[in-house]
């Protein structure tokens, strides 16, 4: 944390890096001599540049190239390049085989990636307080208090993993799917090999959501207030209504529930999204064309996908979810509160889970029907719901094959709006009139890892990861700034 002054005698905070997320970012503050906050903003500060790179690349290419964006959730841009390719090679309707293999590899990755989020990176601010001391919130501290938690976090990970390396050959950056299909099933020996600890995958995912609710039953206050606003949501449902994590039309609903639009084919997206640039930050500013810019941003992510969705189509995951939705609504149709994320991302875990044994209990995983081939298209479009929420893949091709367009709005991207306004928040609820310390600044990095943001994958950045926290006037002169190494 660094803090300096302004020309106009603002105190300018930084906090750089924000630690416990993935990617680089920092935070600003500015405040006045009795620290009221006049401006709070999230930083993405360095840009890398995949989509114009790929242009002139063959298009056969992408499932394997764009997934370098992230080591983190490679898994979700390999799949979503693939559902576009499948367009440009006249494959969108894929074998049943290639279907399921892609939704098992796809919920391998949801339940990994939510297992690594939660017990390792938010979970510490969670189970010692936000308040409590540096050495205390962070995974090692989990392990030396709770030790079969740790180990718990860990075995779930591990198994996501697992399900990605059958799926997709490699745990990170595999080759699995292709344009039109996968290039191979799963064996009778591998899918034995999940089934034999899948009940108790499947018990300590509903222990995990048992954690959280009884986190919210101690300090209902705190969940239902803290960084909390009322925001639009956004994300893929079934035809039916029913969550659908790979595959669906879009629905967007207010901070009512009210419904915004519904059951628009996703490769007609820029009728109803655009982006807005901002010159404070490498990443843009997704909104609802309808409403406009002022209003029309929307969150996505476990959050909006547990508000959209009329029901989960698995079992424990549907009941966990009326519960949800009866004590953390506050009698409303949905969810507006920003530490819920946890509440409805361990659902979403329990979800994967339920799925993962449904599907290997499915024959359809041995077929060899794996490629489908078509009329080839030159423009695609390829949506799902990432771990962070609703992905868009936008591809167009020339005669030769190669790309000549790209369009990437991530799920980091399409919440960038909410990370500001919950720093913004935190800065009015915490820190007017208070003296600013380590534990304050980690309320704001407590807001912004609610969304799990992936900035590598929405910013495309590369370089140091420093936290930095700005203090600036109502003009936007930087006054105060604290800097983390």
């Amino acid at each position: 944390m660094t803090v300096t002054e302004t020309q106009e005698g603002l105190k300018k905070i930084v906090i750089e890096p924000v630690t416990r997320v993935e990617g680089h970012g920092k935070v600003t503050l500015l405040v006045d001599d009795e620290n009221r906050v006049k401006r709070a903003r999230l930083h993405i500060v360095e840009f890398r540049g995949f989509e114009r790179f790929i242009q002139g690349r063959p298009f056969w290419e992408l499932p394997v190239l764009v997934q370098r964006l992230c080591g983190i959730c490679p898994v979700s841009h390999h799949l979503a390049a693939a559902k576009a390719t499948d367009i440009l090679v006249g494959g969108e309707n894929i074998t049943p085989t290639a279907e399921k293999m892609r939704r098992l590899m796809h919920l391998g990755q949801i339940l990994q990636s939510h297992a690594l989020h939660f017990f390792h990176l938010a979970s510490p601010d969670i189970l010692f307080g936000f308040d409590a001391p540096v050495e205390q919130r962070n995974v090692v501290h989990i392990i030396n208090q709770n030790p079969d938690l740790a180990v718990q976090a860990v075995m779930m990970r591990k198994y996501g993993q697992e399900v990605i390396k059958a799926t997709a050959g490699k745990k990170i950056h595999g080759t699995g799917a292709i344009p039109g299909g996968i290039n191979k099933n799963l064996s009778i020996e591998e899918r034995d090999f999940f089934l034999k600890d899948i009940e108790q995958m499947l018990e300590w995912a509903v222990g995990a959501v048992e954690l959280i609710k009884g986190v919210h039953a101690q300090s209902p206050d705190l969940m239902n207030t803290f960084a909390a606003f009322p925001s639009n949501h956004l994300s893929l449902v079934r035809e039916d209504g029913a969550m659908d994590l790979y595959h669906g039309v879009l629905r967007a609903k207010d901070a009512k529930g009210d419904i915004i639009f519904d059951k628009v084919d996703y490769a007609n997206y820029l009728d109803y999204i655009r982006e807005e640039v901002r010159p404070w930050s490498y990443m843009k500013f997704p909104f609802i064309k309808s409403i406009g810019k002022e209003d029309g941003w929307y969150r996505v992510g476990p959050l909006a996908r547990v508000n959209n969705c009329d029901f989960i189509p698995t079992p424990l995951a549907e009941e966990q979810r009326q519960i949800f939705m009866k004590e953390a609504s506050d009698g409303s149709t949905v969810v507006n509160t920003t530490m819920h994320y946890h509440w409805a991302r361990l659902i979403e875990t329990l979800h994967a889970v339920e799925g993962i044994q449904e599907l290997l209990n499915d024959p359809d995983l041995q077929g060899e029907d794996l490629v489908v081939r078509g009329e080839k298209r030159n423009e695609c479009v390829g949506l799902l719901e990432a771990p962070r929420g609703t992905l868009f893949h936008h591809y167009r091709i020339n005669d030769n094959d190669q790309v000549e367009m790209a369009n990437l709005i991530v799920s980091t991207t399409n919440n960038n709006e909410p990370m500001n306004r919950a720093v913004q928040k935190v800065g009015e609820q915490y820190f007017d009139g208070r003296e600013i310390t380590e534990g304050l600044l980690n309320h704001i990095e407590v807001a912004i890892r609610a969304y799990d943001p992936c900035l590598s994958c929405a910013t495309h950045a590369v370089g140091k990861m420093p936290l930095v926290v700005e203090i600036a006037d109502e003009d936007g002169n930087v006054v105060d700034f604290v800097t983390r190494d």
